[in-house]
């Protein structure tokens, strides 16, 4: 056993917050405490990144007119996915995909200008910017949930339009409007399954050994 490993009530913790994260769609009205939202940021930013790099940025969005433009640009990019899904259009558009003029805090999770002179770990992949922001969305999910709080992750928008409205310059780009607060309750199960969207694959589907195999 490693004398480095936390205690078994702390490891319990950890993956009960991991088991019990849920991309949030519900909430109550209500701030979030500011000291909370700050500690939250904070693990965020502790985030690991390629390089270094710390390639997250955070728009916090209080302009409650600029929410609303915000939903509306979402809203727009709903309704184009609908189209794009076909003979699945009508189920679609009776989930509810984001919570935004609902939650207590609206953040922008954006990607800053000039990432090309950050070549350490992204001269073959330079999309690990990218994933390295994510590393620090999923920090901010798994302590907003020990926290008791809900976040979601909306992704229906268009980035160029949106980038425009936050004045976000050329060569940065928004990757995602997180939606954080207070709910009634968290979802049982990820909320496109209790809606019979999709079902969720066993960890075997997705290992394999050595090299890939058929079905991946």
């Amino acid at each position: 056993m490693s004398e480095h490993r936390f205690s078994d009530a702390e490891i319990a913790a950890v993956y009960r917050t991991i088991s019990a994260r849920r991309d949030m769609r519900h909430f109550l009205p209500g701030p979030v405490d500011e000291a909370l939202l700050t500690k939250l940021l904070q693990a965020a930013h502790q985030a690991g990144s390629v390089g270094l790099m710390q390639p997250w940025r955070f728009i916090r969005i209080t302009d409650v007119a600029l929410r609303r433009k915000i939903h509306a640009l979402v809203e727009q990019e709903r309704l184009q996915t609908a189209l794009a899904l076909g003979e699945r259009n009508d189920e679609f558009m009776k989930l509810k995909v984001e919570g935004i003029l609902e939650c207590g805090e609206l953040l922008v999770v954006a990607l800053p200008d000039q990432r090309e002179k950050h070549i350490f770990g992204r001269r073959t992949l330079p999309e690990m910017d990218l994933a390295s922001a994510a590393c620090a969305i999923q920090n901010l999910w798994l302590a907003a949930r020990a926290e008791g709080l809900g976040l979601g992750w909306v992704s229906l928008f268009d980035p160029m339009a949106l980038a425009e409205l936050l004045a976000i310059p050329k060569g940065g780009r928004p990757i995602a409007v997180l939606c954080l607060g207070h709910v009634e309750a968290f979802y049982e199960k990820p909320m496109l399954e209790l809606e019979a969207w999709a079902k969720a694959r066993p960890l075997a589907d997705f290992v394999s050994e050595n090299c890939w195999r058929d079905g991946f």
